[in-house]
């Protein structure tokens, strides 16, 4: 039982988040991993990602205590592949929790209950108290960077957080970073893709995502891109982030 917990964040908005969760999650379980992919976005777009449409319970219900972590677990198309279902209910959490003490925590303490070899957590994109979960009961933190101008400008806010949760709450955190919507057609995106490394250095995942048409096309058929089509470039692409993730010392 390897027990990792990765979460996916970006403020910043159509960054590949959602992909990289669903399709992360999903080639890890490919290989054998006992996986748990976690939906914290409002929008639910992981949910509807992996084919979940009608669900009892949702992950809002286990922050507000409404129902413990194991009866809103949901079983994929993919086996080994479970999800925690979101809806747009978690979109009052921000005010609905902004006077609960500890409420940084309510995800973490969930957790506490469950064990996978992977938990995959997709967080929305923002910086709120949702985020703020994913950051502190993952740790481990997976950042997508698209490979378009400004990229680095973006993260300036996210970096800020995760020094103000190493200061103040002492929790060090441990941000990866993952190159994502790579044209190889134009120089733009060599040169992003440069500027990463250089200033992230080996905190910098080696597998590159590319701008694949394929991938943006599988989440509205319900399907992780290895059951859409997994011969394509994007479907390569995140088998071998998977590899890469799961050589990984976490």
């Amino acid at each position: 039982m390897k027990d990792v917990k990765i979460g996916i964040c970006n403020q910043k908005g159509g960054v590949g988040k959602t992909t990289t969760a669903i399709n992360l999650a999903s080639y890890l379980a490919v290989f054998g991993r006992d996986v748990l992919l976690i939906d914290m976005d409002p929008q639910a777009a992981a949910t509807s990602g992996v084919g979940i449409e009608k669900v009892d319970g949702t992950i809002y219900d286990v922050l507000v205590g409404d129902k413990s972590i194991e009866e809103v677990i949901v079983s994929s198309k993919v086996e080994n592949l479970s999800i925690i279902p979101s809806n747009i209910s978690l979109a009052g959490a921000e005010v609905e929790f902004s006077n609960e003490v500890g409420r940084e925590f309510l995800l973490k303490d969930a957790l506490d209950s469950v064990e996978f070899d992977y938990i995959i957590v997709d967080s929305p994109p923002n910086l709120g108290v949702l985020t703020l979960n994913t950051m502190i009961a993952c740790v481990n933190l997976l950042v997508p960077i698209q490979a378009e101008y400004y990229a680095l400008e973006g993260l300036a806010q996210l970096i800020r957080t995760i020094n103000l949760i190493k200061k103040r709450l002492k929790i060090e955190l441990k941000p990866r970073y993952l190159i994502t919507m790579y044209d190889s057609r134009t120089k733009l995106s060599e040169e992003v893709s440069k500027q990463i490394r250089e200033y992230f250095k080996d905190r910098v995942f080696k597998t590159i995502i590319p701008r694949n048409v394929r991938l943006a096309e599988a989440p509205s058929h319900g399907l992780p891109i290895h059951l859409y089509d997994e011969s394509c470039k994007g479907a390569l692409a995140y088998k071998k982030l998977a590899e890469e993730v799961d050589s990984v010392e976490w």
